[in-house]
């Protein structure tokens, strides 16, 4: 019985010393990656502001449901395993730049994409800028140390690389 007593006064220190460590941790990060394609910067416009189709490539989001968006802009709910996101589009410069945010203030993040589309002589390539913040402690210290921080936008690319029959080219 000692041994089990000592096994859960461990995992409490253990997740003591994690929520602790993620109150040091700053709330905010910046973070930026770059996918290199071989296709046209309309072609890659196409694919991230096609809503709809986004299911059909994206690894991780299981549906979409759109919903009535502000100026225009599009606004939609993402249906991921983790549970749902709400996002809306906040700036469109087609096909150059968009911005699109978190609109759910309950999660325990949030912040904004910025995607940025360059023509090259082989393509284009696709800069994504996150401006995120994590507010839970603990999801913090997880956000940096487990999964990083970058691990979304990285995830994104190579979806996006697959959908165009290509192999991820990802740099910073």
């Amino acid at each position: 019985m000692k041994f089990i007593l000592w096994i859960v006064v461990g995992l409490a220190a253990i997740l003591l010393l994690v929520t602790l460590i993620g109150l040091l941790l700053p709330k905010d990060h910046v973070v930026t990656r770059e996918g290199h394609f071989r296709q046209k910067p309309e072609a890659i416009w196409k694919a991230i502001t096609d809503v709809d189709a986004m299911p059909s490539w994206r690894e991780g989001l299981k549906g979409v449901k759109r919903m009535p968006g502000a100026n225009g802009l599009p606004a939609w709910v993402e249906q991921t395993s983790a549970g749902d996101v709400a996002l809306e589009t906040t700036a469109s410069d087609p096909p150059r730049r968009m911005v699109s945010h978190i609109a759910d203030p309950k999660l325990p993040f949030g912040g904004t994409w910025t995607y940025e589309i360059a023509p090259t002589a082989e393509g284009a390539t696709l800069r994504i800028t996150e401006n995120g913040f994590v507010t839970n402690p603990l999801f913090r210290f997880l956000s940096r140390f487990v999964f990083g921080h970058a691990a979304t936008v990285e995830t994104y690319l190579k979806s996006l690389a697959k959908k165009f029959g290509e192999k991820p080219r990802i740099g910073e």
